[in-house]
């Protein structure tokens, strides 16, 4: 069964020691391709050192909503020349987090908006980032749509049904980590029953969120394949489908990586 790990951090500290067994037992488990995920610009060295260092591994350019604050002097120009790198597939993350609140709301808004313009230029998608903030995220997608389209996936999506119907309507993709496998998402497994099979990815956000008999262990991309048979399960379709499927929409979303 192929399978994409399109979020994941390979930069974290947690996998540094065996950094090359990581990715072996991912691609030993079906895992075909796999992004490590930016969240602070400034490290952008360390995201593309890793890309180059691994085949069928890409990474993204971007500030994570956590750090928006720390890096509104990065300009819409500068993450469209970052990311002309051959490896370099996607925007983000970003967006918003009002959970945590690490940063003002005023600047995870800012850097948004800016993120979503360097994704309209480039035409690369946008890994979204959001937490407790449907409203104000539709409220933003709603906005900077009108200007002009550009792509995105809701990475790690546990928000409300309203807000994965707006996504699918504005044409975005929503995507499945672990979260889907825990006792208590039961309405989470029933947001994701509604989104059609061509608008869905999988994701481990490795290290964090492991999936079902991996909960409360170090996460890593080749646990994907429990998100998948779990997604599987939820649309009532075979753990091969939602392979195929989500292998698809990865290919077809983030089409600046090499199939």
């Amino acid at each position: 069964m192929p399978l994409v790990d399109h979020h994941t951090h390979l930069d974290f500290p947690d996998f540094a020691p065996e950094m090359e067994a990581v990715v072996a037992r991912a691609q030993a488990a079906g895992v075909v391709a796999m992004t490590t995920i930016s969240t602070r610009i400034h490290k952008y060295d360390a995201y593309r050192a890793i890309a180059e260092r691994f085949p069928g591994v890409y990474f993204s350019v971007g500030t994570h909503p956590h750090y928006a604050h720390e890096e509104l002097d990065v300009s819409v120009a500068e993450i469209v020349a970052k990311s002309k790198h051959a490896k370099c597939i996607a925007i983000g993350e970003a967006g918003l987090d009002y959970f945590y609140q690490k940063s003002p709301k005023e600047a995870q808004a800012q850097g948004f908006r800016t993120h979503i313009a360097a994704a309209r230029e480039t035409g690369l998608p946008l890994e979204i980032h959001t937490r407790d903030a449907d409203a104000d995220t539709i409220a933003i997608l709603d906005d900077e749509m009108s200007k002009g389209a550009f792509k995105a996936v809701l990475h790690c999506f546990t928000g409300g049904q309203t807000l994965a119907d707006r996504a699918v309507e504005l044409g975005l993709y929503v995507s499945a980590s672990g979260v889907i496998t825990y006792k208590k998402s039961e309405d989470l497994r029933a947001i994701f029953a509604t989104v059609p099979l061509d608008r869905l990815l999988v994701e481990t956000d490795a290290p964090y969120l492991g999936p079902g008999p991996h909960r409360g262990k170090r996460n890593e991309p080749a646990f994907v394949v429990h998100t998948a048979a779990a997604l599987a399960a939820i649309k009532g379709v075979s753990p091969d489908a939602i392979g195929r499927a989500t292998t698809d929409n990865f290919y077809r979303l983030f089409s600046k990586a090499a199939r």
